[in-house]
């Protein structure tokens, strides 16, 4: 099994919990953060005291692939996380989200191989699928690019297959549904709805209320790609990690709402909203493969698995010192 592990985008929301995780699995953890003046670890300057200390930082850009290379040498497997992920972003500027996820995708790859990885974990999207055409969504559904963002994915997840079919690269792609948690950005729904209603807030600003998601609590992402470095099985797999329960956007403020004991009025925003022929309107997981191939299934499923997760997520938002650098008066693209 390996045992020194780089995780590339390991200062983000879901890679600092991914690192923490590793480093409490017993694994020997190398987390690439994006480098900046103000030598800023992102979230891992804010980890777990239990893990403070007990992993490498290297600083680097995910474009440059001298640095990449050098960070993937000498370690037995790499997590591939780094990314622009915000969808309205990439509406603004589509060039930044293929020289990132996809040269950046190239970049890892190639180490990879150079160095003789014995696994490569890639990170998806569900985003990849577009509005479901059937649900629930299994591996096989087709590919539709309804972002620049999804594109960008889709491109990337083409370069890691074709890796794996041209030169036999131990590549696993892990496809997660929509993770929330303690840390994400308030770019994302689930923050945008808490940050506004901690503030004091009682009409929220959001876009469409209509589109459905399958929300993973950030620990069951997190277990999921660790499921996926220690299968067997995994190597040239594409597999889903989803809940298989699906919840509207306005069904989720008002459950929210209820678990802060607020009463909301939900307003429509039009900057919030995406082109028309841009919004994913439902996506819902088919995890079979994943329970198969990784033994894995999450632990915070359906409805009641929803909640918990919710209300670990409030708790964490509740406090002041963690929602200080949020702006919730504004859309956060």
């Amino acid at each position: 099994m390996a045992k020194r592990v780089l995780v590339t985008g390991a200062d983000g929301f879901i890679g600092s919990h991914l690192t923490e995780a590793l480093v409490r699995r017993g694994y020997d953890v190398v987390a690439f953060v994006q480098y900046n003046s103000f030598s800023s670890w992102g979230w891992l300057d804010r980890c777990d005291a239990d893990v403070r200390g007990k992993f490498e930082v290297v600083a680097g850009d995910i474009r440059d692939a001298f640095g990449v290379a050098a960070a993937v040498k000498g370690c037995d497997a790499v997590f591939h996380l780094a990314a622009l992920i915000a969808i309205p972003f990439s509406y603004r500027s589509p060039s930044s989200y293929i020289e990132t996820n996809v040269t950046g995708t190239l970049n890892v790859l190639h180490a990879a191989q150079q160095f003789d990885l014995d696994r490569i974990i890639h990170t998806s999207t569900s985003e990849v699928y577009g509005t479901a055409k059937y649900t629930p969504i299994d591996e096989d559904h087709p590919l539709q690019a309804q972002s620049p963002y999804s594109a960008s994915k889709i491109a990337a997840d083409a370069l890691a297959t074709s890796f794996y079919r041209s030169f036999k690269s131990p590549v696993t792609i892990v496809r997660p549904f929509n993770t929330f948690g303690p840390r994400q950005s308030a770019r994302a729904v689930i923050p945008t709805i808490v940050t506004q209603l901690a503030s004091g807030k009682t009409e929220l600003s959001l876009g469409d209320l209509r589109p459905t998601r399958d929300f993973n609590f950030v620990q069951d992402t997190a277990s999921g790609f660790i499921a996926a470095l220690e299968s067997d099985r995994a190597n040239g797999e594409i597999i889903n990690l989803g809940t298989g329960f699906e919840i509207s956007i306005g069904d989720l403020a008002y459950l929210i709402a209820e678990l802060m004991n607020k009463k909301i009025s939900v307003a429509r925003e039009d900057a919030r909203l995406r082109p028309e022929q841009s919004e994913v309107f439902r996506l819902l997981a088919k995890n079979d493969k994943a329970r198969d191939i990784l033994g894995w299934s999450p632990e915070h499923a359906g409805a009641e698995g929803l909640r918990a997760g919710l209300e670990k997520t409030i708790a964490w938002f509740m406090n002041f010192e963690n929602r200080a650098g949020y702006k919730n008066d504004m859309f956060n693209v």
